[in-house]
């Protein structure tokens, strides 16, 4: 009986031991992206250069230390976005640009790839990571978005850090403004040939911020957080916070973050028809992302771009504009981050 015992004991011992190797060495994974434009290397000192990429390897490996200890891909999601949004280099959070009214609202998703839960907000003004309270829509109510006051009332419900004006107050993103307003003057008093539009459009280098993650456990989840754009009007929301436009994730397909000219993404609906042709023709992650960005959203002309992930672990960044502030890393090892074509 002493003998069995041992022997039973030994065989558990090997047994954990195995469940808990192949736990570790399950297959994970991240992909980020800190937004899509007119980004050129010949106007990007090195300096900043390598401060934006310093940032995104801060998210990525945030991001990848929440998942390979065992964090499921939402909590990767929001934990890699946080750093994103707490950073002035990115379109979200403390860098958001300002509206016509001199204003900063934000907006934010996240999804859940195994349950299809969404919780998004849209034009709030004082959370400090609006991510946070995104999640906490997703997690603590029976809705999917919130907007406005609304939005953040519910937030301090979930504990939700704030801040006031002074926080997001950031120079460059208030001379942006200042710059885009001097010219719709010029086009009002004088009729310019360059329009304010065309200056908000190049100038605001769509700073969206978002990520995808699968976890050991294998289900996905995609989040997306934004400023906006520059000098946009009155209560002006995007694709960013919209499920299905600019954040999408379904366990069966993808998950999708996207970044670009809003409007566009709306209207043909790009994360959710990426996980479309995967479902309904089969094509795979990269084809699919490939068709959407590059031929549907690129005939329309919408310009931009997006990251997104299987429950495979395979992992596609396509964009039509310039550049795209972009990187990705694998539980084999595999480590990437680009920012040009």
């Amino acid at each position: 009986m002493k003998k069995f015992l041992v022997l039973f004991g030994f065989i558990s011992a090997s047994l954990f031991s195995q469940q808990k190797t192949n736990t570790t060495n399950k297959n994970f994974a991240l992909v980020i992206h800190g937004g899509a434009g007119t980004i050129l290397k010949e106007n990007m000192s090195p300096e900043l250069e390598k401060q934006y990429t310093d940032k995104l390897n801060d998210a990525l490996k945030a991001g990848y230390d929440t998942l390979s200890k065992g964090g499921t891909s939402v909590d990767a999601v929001v934990t890699a976005i946080k750093i994103l949004e707490d950073s002035p280099l990115f379109n979200a959070g403390k860098g958001s640009v300002f509206t016509a009214d001199g204003k900063n609202e934000m907006d934010a998703a996240i999804m859940d790839g195994k349950t299809l839960k969404a919780g998004a907000v849209a034009g709030v003004k004082t959370i400090k990571n609006p991510i946070t309270a995104a999640r906490c829509v997703m997690d603590k109510s029976q809705h999917v978005m919130m907007v406005g006051s609304g939005a953040e009332k519910f937030a301090k419900t979930c504990k939700c850090d704030t801040a006031d004006a002074a926080y997001f107050f950031e120079q460059k993103r208030w001379d942006q403004l200042q710059k885009i307003k001097k010219t719709e003057k010029t086009e009002l008093d004088h009729g310019s040939s360059i329009k304010a539009s065309d200056v908000e459009f190049n100038d605001k280098k769509f700073g969206t911020v978002g990520v995808a993650a699968l976890d050991q456990y294998g289900n996905i989840a995609a989040g997306t957080s934004t400023g906006g754009m520059t000098n946009k009007k009155y209560g002006r929301v995007g694709d960013a916070p919209i499920i299905g436009a600019g954040t999408y994730a379904n366990n069966k397909t993808c998950a999708i973050s996207c970044t670009g000219h809003g409007e566009f993404f709306i209207r043909a609906t790009v994360a959710h028809d990426v996980s479309a042709l995967m479902e309904y023709k089969g094509l795979s992650l990269e084809k699919a992302a490939d068709e959407v960005v590059n031929k549907k959203l690129k005939e329309m002309g919408g310009e931009g771009g997006l990251i997104g992930i299987d429950a495979k672990g395979n992992i596609t960044m396509p964009f039509n504009s310039a550049g795209m502030y972009r990187g990705y890393m694998k539980s084999d090892g595999k480590k990437e981050i680009l920012i040009y074509k």
